[in-house]
């Protein structure tokens, strides 16, 4: 578990690192990581401070954005993004987490993590970088792995149905659940209404990837709920909608994007008089390390 240890130094304003990528080239890991810095450099150039912000990334592909983001935060154990988010959380109420895992990650080592957090409603944004592979590992079926999908580990095809994620937070409580592809307006659109909002914000985002899973074609099977004028604070509406994608690609799929549900409740920090005390106080990373 990596830490970066920025806390006895002025951070820069720039949110780039000097650390070169390693993803593969074309990887939508790129567009990921393009969206969530131009949401964040808007946010400081509105008043924010590089030190208001904190990240958690897991073990995958998608970790690999913990070096090319120049904010605090922790490298953290496989399947333990959500819970090293709320330790952060609670330590100072006043920071905005965000936690980036891939849908290994998220999904199977750290499912009942997932699971607990929508119900728990802190005030946190997961962002699960979904490629429906084990990429890092050089190819093994996810839990959200189409059937009949093939690699070295499973020659005679997937045979049990993918997970929906979708619907798991729905039926788990999540306060705000959205996907979208791996496109970078996309993304920025979406992100900017999670920090908006109040509780725990889970964001999908269907990404390809290139090498170990480049036969998933998602683009011309995808569209906006919200150009339909689907109701996000409807729970009904929204379940129907995460029922029309089951993570298996046929002919006549459609992929909904955008945010399914949101709806604001009370947080978890709320509900606790010395979270908010320590709110009311504006404690930072100065008060942290005396």
């Amino acid at each position: 578990m990596k830490i970066k240890k920025m806390l006895n130094k002025k951070m820069p304003t720039n949110l780039s690192t000097q650390t070169k990528p390693t993803w593969c080239p074309g990887c939508f890991n790129f567009q990921i990581l393009a969206g969530v810095k131009k949401v964040l450099e808007e946010e400081i150039a509105k008043g924010k401070k590089k030190e208001d912000f904190a990240i958690v990334t897991g073990i995958g592909c998608h970790g690999k954005i913990f070096d090319y983001l120049n904010l605090n935060g922790i490298n953290t154990l496989h399947g333990r993004v959500l819970p090293a988010c709320l330790g952060i959380k609670i330590g100072n109420p006043n920071l905005s987490v965000l936690g980036f895992a891939g849908d290994g990650d998220a999904y199977a080592e750290g499912i009942e993590h997932l699971i607990h957090a929508a119900r728990y409603n802190s005030d946190l944004k997961y962002i699960v970088h979904n490629n429906q592979i084990f990429a890092l590992t050089v190819g093994q079926p996810t839990p959200t792995t189409e059937l009949e999908f093939k690699d070295k580990t499973t020659p005679l095809g997937v045979k049990i149905l993918p997970l929906n994620p979708i619907k798991l937070m729905l039926a788990s409580g999540a306060s705000f659940v959205a996907r979208v592809f791996a496109d970078v307006k996309q993304i920025e659109n979406v992100l900017k209404k999670a920090l908006k909002h109040k509780g725990f914000a889970f964001i999908e985002v269907l990404q390809p990837c290139l090498i170990f899973h480049p036969d998933i074609s998602y683009k011309s099977k995808i569209y906006s709920l919200e150009k339909t004028g689907h109701n996000k604070t409807n729970f009904e509406q929204a379940w129907k909608k995460a029922e029309e994608f089951n993570y298996c690609l046929k002919e006549k799929t459609k992929i909904p994007t955008g945010i399914f549900y949101q709806k604001e409740r009370e947080t978890f920090e709320e509900k606790f008089p010395q979270l908010q005390n320590l709110k009311k106080k504006g404690i930072g990373w100065k008060d942290i390390r005396r």
